[in-house]
C-alpha cells in the first residue's frame, strides 16, 4: 500500500501514461483496494505494534476516510502540463473502474473535490467534471438499485453482481442523501417529528425550540427577491398571476410575492406554529391569500383532482424533507403549472460539501429532463451572505455560491 500512495504522489515528473498507468494497474490487479484509506493502514499498523508488544489495541475511532483519490489530488503539481493533465485523468477512470468513492471526507474534512480545487484546478476542469461525473452516476446507480427507475448515465450496466457490491463499486461508500430543507439533523429526517417540534420565531431566524435546528433564516433574503422574481414569468402580467408556494417559514418569499400583486397567492404550510404566527400576522385575511393547510401531499392532490386551479409559479421550501419527496413532487407539479409556467425551489441540496452540491445540480436536470423540463442555473456569489452559524446547531448551507434553478417545459 506504501507504494501505490508513494506513487500517487507523483513522484516522476513529467506525469507519463507509460510510468504511472502500468504500475498503477499492476498494483491494484494485485489486489490493494482502491477504496483503502490512510486510517486504516496507521490502525493496521498499530495493531500489528500491540501485539509485538503484547499489548492491547484500542480501536480507531477516526471518522475520517483519505483515500488514494485524495493522495492523488492532494499531490496535484500547482505547475501541471495539459499532458500531464490527461495522464492524470486516466488514473482517475483507473481508480474509479476499481471502486474508488467520489464522497469520502479526509483527515483535513475534505472531500477529492475541495483537493482538486485547492491545486489551482476550476470547477470546469476535466478533472472536477470526472468527479462530478462519478458522483451523479453513483447516486442514479443508487437510486436505481432501491427501486428508482432512472437509468444509468452510461450503457454499460454492471453484470452478475450483488446491489452491495454495485454500491461499493460506484460510490465507494455510504449514499449521502441531501435534503430539500435546510437541515439533515434528526428533526428534519423524520416530517411526523418535525410537525410535533415546537418552533420559535427570532429576529434573524426561525428555528426548533429545543435542538436549535435551522428552519429558516434571513440571510436568505436576496435569494428569495430573486426566486419570488421568477414566479412570474410574464412580469407585465403579475396582476393576473396565480402563484403557489409550499412552505411559508419565515414568510420571507411570500411579502416578494406580495409586493407583485399577484391575482391569486396560494400558500401551502403545515406546521401548526407557523400557521399560527401567519394568522397572528394577518396573513389569513388578505384578499388574494388562499392558506391550504396541511402537506403539499394532502393538499396539493386535491387541487390536481378538481383540476380547476393551474398556476404560473410554483416554488417550493420545506423542512423535514429528502430529495425523494421532490421526486414525488415532480408528479404533481407537472399537474398543475401552467404550459408557460415556472417552478423553482430553494436549492440547498447537498450544500454542505460544495462537490455534493455541484452532483445535485446536475441530477435535478436529468430528473426534470424526464417530465419534458429544462433547469436553468443562474449562480450567484454568496461570499458575503452566509451567517456565522453561532446560534444554530448545524449550518445547512457551506457553499459560497447559489445555484439558482429556473424550471420550466420544453
Amino acid at each position: 500500500m506504501s507504494e501505490l500512495h508513494s506513487l500517487l504522489t507523483f513522484p516522476e515528473r513529467p506525469i507519463s501514461q507509460s510510468y504511472y498507468l502500468p504500475k498503477l494497474q499492476h498494483f491494484l490487479k494485485s489486489g490493494i483496494p482502491a477504496t483503502y484509506t490512510l486510517e486504516q493502514v496507521a490502525a493496521f499498523e498499530r495493531e500489528e505494534k500491540s501485539e509485538c508488544e503484547g499489548e492491547e489495541c484500542n480501536a480507531d475511532n477516526s471518522t475520517s476516510n483519505t483515500t488514494p483519490l485524495h493522495i492523488l489530488a492532494r499531490s496535484l503539481p500547482l505547475d501541471i502540463k495539459n499532458e500531464e493533465l490527461q495522464v492524470v485523468m486516466n488514473m482517475m477512470n483507473i481508480l474509479f473502474e476499481y471502486g474508488a468513492g467520489w464522497n469520502f471526507i479526509d483527515y483535513e474534512d475534505k472531500t477529492v473535490g475541495d483537493l482538486i480545487l485547492e491545486r489551482n484546478q476550476s470547477r470546469e476542469s476535466p478533472l472536477y467534471k470526472r468527479l462530478v461525473e462519478a458522483g451523479v452516476s453513483a447516486e442514479l446507480l443508487l437510486r436505481k438499485l432501491n427501486g428508482g427507475d432512472v437509468e444509468f448515465l452510461d450503457t454499460d450496466e454492471p453484470e452478475d453482481i450483488s446491489s452491495e457490491e454495485a454500491i461499493q463499486m460506484v460510490s465507494g461508500g455510504e449514499k449521502q442523501e441531501p435534503v430539500v430543507s435546510d437541515d439533515n439533523d434528526a428533526t428534519a429526517a423524520n416530517q411526523q417529528v418535525y410537525l410535533k417540534t415546537k418552533l420559535e420565531y427570532k429576529n434573524d431566524a426561525l428555528i426548533t425550540k429545543e435542538n436549535k435546528d435551522g428552519v429558516m433564516m434571513d440571510w436568505e433574503t436576496k435569494i428569495m427577491e430573486i426566486a419570488s422574481e421568477t414566479l412570474f414569468p410574464d412580469l407585465k402580467a403579475t396582476s393576473s398571476a396565480t402563484v403557489l408556494n409550499i412552505g411559508f417559514g419565515m414568510g420571507i418569499i411570500d411579502t416578494f410575492i406580495q409586493a407583485q400583486k399577484p391575482f391569486r397567492h396560494y400558500i401551502c404550510e403545515a406546521h401548526p406554529d407557523v400557521l399560527a404566527k401567519m394568522r397572528k400576522d394577518g396573513w389569513y385575511e388578505k384578499d388574494n391569500v388562499i392558506i391550504l393547510e396541511g402537506r403539499w401531499q394532502d393538499t396539493l392532490n386535491k387541487l390536481l383532482d378538481e383540476g380547476d386551479v393551474f398556476f404560473d409559479g410554483i416554488y417550493y421550501d420545506t423542512f423535514s424533507e429528502h430529495y425523494q419527496d421532490m421526486l414525488d413532487l415532480y408528479d404533481v407539479v407537472v399537474g398543475l403549472i401552467k404550459p408557460e409556467g415556472v417552478f423553482s425551489f430553494f436549492n440547498g441540496l447537498g450544500a454542505d460539501r460544495s462537490l455534493c452540491y455541484d452532483v445535485y445540480k446536475e441530477i435535478v436536470e436529468i430528473d426534470v429532463a424526464n417530465y419534458g423540463m429544462k433547469c436553468d442555473y443562474t449562480k450567484y456569489s454568496l461570499d458575503e451572505q452566509l451567517p456565522d452559524w453561532n446560534d444554530v446547531k448545524r449550518s445547512y448551507f457551506n457553499c459560497n455560491y447559489y445555484y439558482h434553478p429556473r424550471i420550466t417545459f420544453v
